[in-house]
């Protein structure tokens, strides 16, 4: 683009080179390079307008600023970088034309996100967010990452209050869009799940009104909409079988989940490459947007066989014969459940051990989930569980009320790392499961550095 279309899109006034061409647009400095356009965000801890000279240096051709500028390149001056950003991502979105979908919900929008991506490159040439980039700096960043190639795209929206959804739908313009479900990730914020429920249904700001909406049947919370949304809304379930696809004959096998696809009386059996009913929901999403798609069904049952887990989220490694699983990304009451499934029916020819940490911002609901969590895990055939975090030792109660007597709780690394050296024994299993903020990947690292992962 050049530097006069992008600051007629954004409202801003040019300096001088409206015809000079950028080639992509930055945040970064750290990541720029030559014939970049450098736009500085201002945050709570930082203010990208310190590093335009730095950025220049690295070889920046221009830059977005909210102030004036006294530099050597042509500066674009709006009044906020932020908004620019993201109005100058919906201007760079509207150049394409291709199948888009959203997908959001309390938990597992990025398992999800990257279940559907891997359905859609069945038939399509996919875009998709990297990582969690949901937010309203991440969202128009992924779509900066859209070439000529590309025929469909999975855009991830997160939110933290009411009205973030609705603006991020608004730059992607999804054609499809996926509710994974609504929990109490971001109680603290929102004050109510119907509050929650309000948030993620501003998916719909973005899209036309005969777009469809793929939603989990099994959700209560979802389920209080099924009228007012009525044919717009495309169900899939386990637990009901009323929608447009469910699930069912499900078995654990391993470190693989079979089970059938039922879609308009046809049954489709099927593999995902992971345990956890959770894997099975995302699998029936990824079904339902690839058949509105037009995926045949053979292979969207290929392209989950196929699957992998990504970054953080439930990779299973081996460390000198103890099994693993690194789920260390996010945490919820829902998605503590499906970890403590996942650690109850993984093959292993040990025992099993949980590590839960601290569930953030649940509000003045923290207590009692936390402790809800330790009801579940004396329940999960555990051989010890280990709480880790103030919070986490709610769990701990939790645990030793309902008379498991072999949870413990800390507060450190090092006392985590100690026990996991003292309890593990080759032939084991373990889960580590909390809250990004608790950074358990570092209690992996540090307790099993000097084993070679598989």
């Amino acid at each position: 683009m050049t530097l006069q279309e992008i600051a007629q899109a954004v409202d801003g006034t040019l300096t001088f080179g409206g015809e000079i061409r950028v080639d992509e647009i930055s945040t970064d400095t750290r990541k720029i390079r030559g014939g970049s356009l450098y736009l500085a965000l201002k945050g709570e801890r930082f203010d990208g307008h310190d590093f335009i000279s730095k950025a220049i240096e690295a070889g920046a051709r221009a830059v977005v600023s909210d102030r004036p500028v006294e530099c050597s390149c042509p500066v674009i001056q709006v009044p906020d970088t932020r908004l620019a950003l993201g109005t100058l991502a919906a201007y760079y979105r509207q150049k394409f034309s291709l199948l888009t979908v959203g997908v959001t919900g309390s938990v597992g929008k990025t398992s999800t996100k990257e279940m559907i991506a891997a359905v859609l490159a069945q038939g399509f040439c996919v875009h998709k967010t990297q990582g969690n980039f949901n937010n309203d700096i991440g969202l128009p960043m992924t779509l900066f990452g859209l070439e000529p190639q590309h025929t469909a795209a999975v855009i991830e929206m997160g939110m933290s209050a009411l009205g973030e959804i609705s603006y991020l739908s608004q730059l992607a313009k999804p054609d499809l869009a996926v509710i994974t479900n609504v929990g109490v990730s971001h109680l603290e914020n929102l004050g109510s799940r119907e509050n929650i429920l309000k948030a993620k249904l501003e998916i719909l700001d973005g899209m036309s009104p005969n777009s469809k909406i793929v939603l989990n049947a099994d959700n209560d919370m979802l389920q209080s909409v099924r009228d007012s949304l009525g044919e717009r809304a495309v169900w899939f379930g386990i637990e009901q079988k009323d929608g447009f696809v469910f699930a069912e004959h499900i078995e654990e096998d391993g470190d693989k989940t079979r089970f059938d696809f039922v879609c308009g009386g046809e049954r489709y059996p099927a593999m995902v490459p992971a345990v956890g009913i959770h894997n099975v929901y995302n699998a029936l999403a990824g079904f339902t947007v690839g058949m509105f798609s037009g995926i045949a069904p053979e292979k969207i049952v290929a392209a989950v066989g196929e699957y992998q887990n990504s970054g953080l989220r439930q990779s299973v490694r081996e460390y000198d014969g103890i099994k693993v699983i690194a789920d260390c990304y996010n945490a919820s009451p829902d998605s503590m459940q499906s970890a403590l499934s996942v650690i109850r029916t993984i093959s292993c020819s040990g025992k099993r051990y949980a590590v839960l940490g601290d569930m953030l911002e649940l509000g003045e609901c923290s207590g009692e989930m936390h402790y809800k969590v330790g009801k579940l895990a004396a329940k999960a055939g555990l051989s010890g569980l280990l709480c880790y975090g103030e919070e986490a030792k709610q769990i701990a109660r939790g645990a030793l009320e309902a008379g498991f007597d072999l949870a413990e709780s800390c507060t450190s690394l090092q006392e985590a790392v100690n026990w996991l050296h003292r309890v593990l024994r080759p032939g084991d299993a373990v889960i580590l499961k909390a809250s990004r903020g608790m950074h358990l990947e570092s209690v992996i690292e540090s307790a099993f550095e000097k084993a070679g992962g598989q």
